[in-house]
């Protein structure tokens, strides 16, 4: 066995050209002592940033929280007692009911506060509603390409009381929201109220008839395209009396006759685009909520 292992180092040697001792075991050099971790070190340092973040974040909270309360305290202290006459209370209330059908031309005064005298402020609630859906939009749309299948529902459409009903109403309806719409300078109603039952009356054709009759009335281009027209509209026509008015030009737009269907200015048309917004609105959310998809 000693003279093979022998002849074995004799081959290796010349073959490699150099003396081969394989009776000399090479030493094992001792490992290093490890340091620590350093993805333990980022864990705990992330986890006392998060600890600060907290901190701040609730100090700042019940600073807003101590300032916001203080400030109502300090405007209802300020306010007169109840019973008590405060001439500067009613200033603007008795300017809205003495002057204004004779500024805007509208008969319900309230649609002329909504649409004249504070229409900025109606337009951001239209845009409000027009994000919202947008929103819905974008979180529940289903692709069709993915497979998914959407979940169970139980479907009436079809239901021979259902049907015979709808075929009865949603003409009534219609018609109804279109004169809430159009009326609403002149009495109760108007964009909102005239909306929402043109909305309603679309939801009623949808779970009546299926979602393939209701989708030839409103498809999603037609949604982006009438919201999206409404909303440019009414930006741009309160802009331009807004800019004339601030600076005493006239605006070539008159008030008409009070009382008319044809008065009021600009308020009637701007009825109608808040009216198209609230419609689609109140539409596209039962569709993206129901179907998940126009």
């Amino acid at each position: 066995m000693k003279t093979m292992k022998n002849d074995i180092k004799s081959k290796l040697s010349a073959w490699l050209n150099f003396d081969l001792d394989l009776d000399e075991v090479p030493e094992r050099t001792p490992p290093k002592p490890k340091a620590p971790h350093r993805s333990k070190l980022l864990i705990l340092r992330r986890i006392q940033n998060e600890r600060v973040h907290r901190a701040v974040y609730a100090l700042l909270a019940v600073f807003c929280s101590i300032t916001l309360a203080a400030c109502l305290l300090l405007t209802v202290s300020g306010m007169p007692r109840y019973g008590e006459d405060a001439e500067f209370m009613d200033t603007v209330t008795y300017e809205y009911l003495a002057h204004g059908m004779e500024y805007t031309g509208v008969v319900n005064i309230v649609s002329g506060i909504i649409l004249e005298y504070r229409a900025f402020d109606t337009l951001g609630e239209s845009f409000v509603l027009f994000c919202a859906v947008s929103c819905v939009l974008l979180l529940l749309r289903r692709d069709g390409a993915s497979g998914k299948e959407p979940p169970a529902m139980r479907d009436i459409t079809g239901d021979p009381i259902l049907s015979s009903s709808a075929r009865i109403l949603v003409p009534l309806i219609f018609v109804f929201g279109i004169y809430v719409l159009l009326n609403g300078h002149l009495s109760p109603g108007g964009g909102f109220s005239g909306g929402a039952v043109l909305g309603a009356g679309l939801i009623i054709i949808s779970s009546a008839f299926g979602e393939d009759v209701s989708g030839r009335i409103i498809t999603e281009r037609v949604f982006k395209t009438v919201t999206t027209a409404a909303l440019l509209f009414y930006c741009v026509g309160k802009s331009y009396t807004f800019f004339t008015g601030a600076n005493g030009l006239p605006t070539g737009i008159g008030n008409g006759t009070p009382g008319d269907i044809l008065s009021a200015g600009l308020i009637l048309p701007l009825n109608i685009a808040v009216g198209m917004v609230v419609a689609c609105t109140v539409y596209g959310m039962y569709r993206m909520f129901g179907k998940g998809r126009f």
